[in-house]
């Protein structure tokens, strides 16, 4: 699944175009190296998401083509720094 879209499914992001600009910016790093909305992710990848407030860091957990709004957070876990 592209990461842009994972983003979007997991709602870390509210749109799929929110995350392709936050990834053509150079805010997405997924294992230690910065990716493009096309990167394919994979369940254990570690994704750094950077915001102007600071650094979400998580591992993907499953990849699902859409959730419930409460299944959600199942997709990743959040790693702490």
């Amino acid at each position: 699944m592209r990461i842009d879209k994972f983003l979007k499914v997991s709602r870390i992001l509210k749109r799929r175009t929110v995350a392709q600009e936050a990834a053509a910016a150079g805010k997405i790093a997924v294992n230690g190296k910065e990716v493009k909305p096309a990167y394919r992710v994979k369940i254990g990848d570690v994704v750094e998401l950077t915001f102007s407030t600071g650094v979400l860091k998580f591992r993907v957990l499953d990849l699902k083509e859409t959730v419930k709004k409460d299944e959600a957070a199942s997709l990743y876990e959040v790693i702490g720094e």
